[in-house]
């Protein structure tokens, strides 16, 4: 029995042309859904350290203030996307918003403002113990960056302070 008959066909069953097509198809799939899943999988498998971030909301105001007093976000999970992230809110502390400004003399004094606070809030995660990126959801974590705080009814923005991965 030949292996390729006079049509061309593998075993007199399957074109050539047609299996080298279909393991293309095969392999370009592959190739795709390694670059889609292989750092989530790195990530599954990596051994997992705490990650604690620090993120200040600079001159919130009182109409905000008001809103946390009333809904207390500690304990609530960071949302990305419409997803849970595994990202808890921890601590929320209220702080007094300073700020530069220039006097008649031409001094420059820190001045406390009556009516805006700083709104400081402690996110606690886990992530690989060697990431080069740390992220919460889709957002990356570094220090001095711009993050979304958003839990399932709570959304403002504010900059990370600082990022602490380990003990």
């Amino acid at each position: 029995m030949k292996i390729i008959n006079e049509k061309g066909k593998l075993f007199g069953v399957v074109n050539i042309v047609d299996l080298l097509v279909l393991l293309a198809v095969i392999a370009v799939a592959a190739g795709v859904g390694y670059k889609l899943f292989a750092p989530q999988i790195v990530e599954a498998t990596s051994k997992q350290v705490p990650m604690t971030v620090v993120v200040r909301v600079r001159g919130a105001t009182p109409f905000l203030v008001k809103e946390v007093q009333r809904n207390d976000q500690v304990g609530k999970k960071i949302v990305s996307g419409s997803s849970f992230t595994d990202a808890v809110i921890t601590d929320m502390q209220i702080e007094d918003y300073v700020q530069q400004v220039t006097t008649a003399d031409g001094k420059i004094v820190d001045a406390l403002d009556p009516s805006k606070k700083d709104l400081v809030f402690t996110i606690e995660t886990t992530v690989a113990e060697d990431t080069a990126a740390p992220s919460i959801g889709t957002q990356e974590v570094r220090a001095g960056r711009t993050f979304i705080i958003k839990t399932n009814d709570f959304e403002t923005t504010g900059n990370i302070d600082s990022v602490q991965i380990g003990e």
